[in-house]
């Protein structure tokens, strides 16, 4: 097999040519768009495009076809989806775009035909529809069986998420359904069975043979996460067992990226254009690829670049000309909500910073505080229905490289997706620790979450409530897909809080909105037979 997995990804590209699965239906019984075509099984393309689902919509990349009917194939972008889902429900971001879901997400108005959720519903069960094909045709490798096997899990872990009781398969048959518990039940010992076949956990950059593929710090950060949420699950708590796979990658071969390179800091060098080739690479327990030229998508680093971006912001700290090191993708959509902004000041005063750009690391003193706030201002305006400049910008994805080269294209960005970085172990371990101290912080909690401050160059802080570890898990992973859950599992989302933010369910002073928006609607076309719809939908 060929030494950079970044290369093989497009092998999937010809899965069409070849005979291999070309879908375009979304349910667990995906078949061939042309009824003459009979699926020949290639283990090779079969196995990268298990792996190509995650990182682009379809035979081609970006241009090509896509894997999923009713929308365009940047829009069903897994990554994008995950995000949107996960992001612009909550405190931290925006979007005033007009195309059919927005709105309804950043106002938590989604119902069973939202067109997005449809799509990520789509996206996830066509990807558990190629690894059950994978695993009954191929399964001849065990280290890669595996894999398989953790990419599904992985998409049934994000189902179960997202929309609580889910469809189930393990075969290429009619799906039944199952409960949230159920389906963690069985992730935990799916995830149990593999790791044993799963290579070491070994950080590696680009460079290095099996670059992007999992091994067992990938089965150890899922767990950890599972067992962090499992009372959300399921309403019984594990936390002892999050700490413990936690500690597991803590102390494993994954590093922390610390050292800044070039003037750039280590923070902003994990979303560059050359997060694969630099000591970055080393935090990335679980990257998802992309290449500007040969792994190339409208839903995964080029979104996350483009639609932070318009033509007035310049992220480059050498030359000011240079606007995110994309031509022409500056998108101007997803911006900050002020409730993130405030989070990083301690006397929750963002200061006036209107004419300078790129400044708030500065005066956070917080490498983390990667926003615009040039020709702009702190409130969000009009919400949806407001303009780009209705609150700051981040400038944290970035297609711009450490050494200044250019990048693959100017189109499509060579950054990397780290699904997973080694220091989210550091705060499920401290928060795990926490909640089975009486929701107290332990020493070795304190210290973990101190590792992270202190990488970042922010104030020392010696003490943390539960509430303020959750905005540390903010400012830590803002923008990056993981807020939605974690607001709910400190009971900060739906149901009757205290916690509102700009425009949380749809008024720009915030207020409550029902406990069951902490799950989203089955698709309503996916309702029959076995699938039941979600209650209060």
């Amino acid at each position: 097999m060929n030494k950079y997995f970044k290369h093989i990804i497009p092998s999937a590209i010809f899965l069409f040519s070849t005979g291999i699965l070309a879908s375009c239906v979304g349910d667990l019984d995906v078949t061939p768009i042309d009824p003459n075509i009979r699926p020949t099984a290639n283990g090779d393309a079969l196995f990268n495009k298990c792996y190509a689902n995650i990182a682009v919509a379809g035979n081609g990349g970006a241009t090509g076809d896509c894997d999923i009917d009713g929308l365009d194939g940047g829009t069903t972008g897994f990554v994008r989806q995950m995000w949107n889902s996960n992001e612009l429900t909550t405190d931290e971001a925006i979007c005033h775009w007009g195309d059919a879901g927005i709105e309804q997400f950043d106002y938590n108005t989604y119902d069973a035909s939202h067109p997005m959720l449809n799509g990520y519903f789509a996206r996830l069960t066509t990807g558990i529809t190629y690894c059950n094909d994978y695993l009954k045709n191929i399964n001849e490798d065990a280290t890669k069986t595996a894999e398989i096997r953790f990419v599904r899990a992985l998409e049934y872990y994000l189902l179960m998420d997202a929309f609580g009781n889910v469809p189930f398969a393990e075969t290429l048959s009619e799906p039944t359904m199952k409960t949230r518990p159920e389906m963690y039940e069985w992730l935990v010992k799916e995830l149990t069975e593999i790791e044993p076949n799963l290579s070491e956990a070994q950080p590696k950059k680009s460079s290095d043979a099996n670059y992007g593929r999992v091994d067992k710090a990938s089965a150890w950060m899922l767990l950890a996460r599972l067992y962090l949420n499992a009372q959300v699950y399921t309403g019984t708590p594990q936390w002892a067992k999050a700490a413990e796979y936690a500690k597991k990658i803590m102390d494993s071969a994954y590093k922390l990226n610390t050292k800044k390179v070039n003037g750039w800091s280590a923070y902003q060098m994990l979303f560059m254009g050359d997060n694969g080739e630099t000591d970055a690479a080393y935090e990335a327990i679980f990257p998802i690829l992309q290449d500007g030229l040969k792994t190339t998508s409208w839903g995964t680093t080029t979104f996350l670049t483009a639609s932070t971006f318009d033509g007035n912001m310049h992220a480059s700290i050498h030359d000011k000309s240079v606007v995110n090191g994309l031509s022409g993708q500056t998108w101007g959509g997803n911006r900050c909500r002020p409730d993130l902004l405030k989070r990083f000041f301690p006397n929750k005063e963002v200061p006036n910073v209107s004419s300078i750009e790129m400044p708030t690391k500065d005066y956070a003193h917080d490498d983390r505080a990667i926003f615009d706030g040039k020709d702009r201002k702190l409130d969000n305006g009009k919400g949806a229905i407001g303009k780009f400049t209705d609150g700051f910008a981040t400038a944290k994805f970035i297609n711009i490289k450490t050494d200044g080269s250019a990048g693959h294209s100017l189109t499509f960005s060579d950054a990397d997706f780290f699904f997973f970085r080694k220091a989210e172990a550091y705060l499920i371990y401290a928060e795990a620790t926490a909640r089975a101290n009486g929701n107290h912080l332990t020493p070795e909690g304190i210290a973990a979450v101190k590792t992270l401050r202190e990488r970042a160059n922010a104030e020392p802080k010696t003490n943390f409530t539960l509430s303020e570890l959750c905005d540390e898990w903010s400012r830590e992973f803002y923008f990056e897909g993981i807020r939605r859950p974690t607001l709910i599992r400190f009971g900060f989302f739906g149901g009757d809080n205290n916690y509102n933010w700009t425009y949380k369910g749809g008024v720009k002073e915030g207020r409550s909105f029902s406990a069951s928006k902490n799950i989203f609607a089955i698709p309503s076309n996916y309702v029959k037979d076995a699938i039941k719809q979600n209650p209060n939908y």
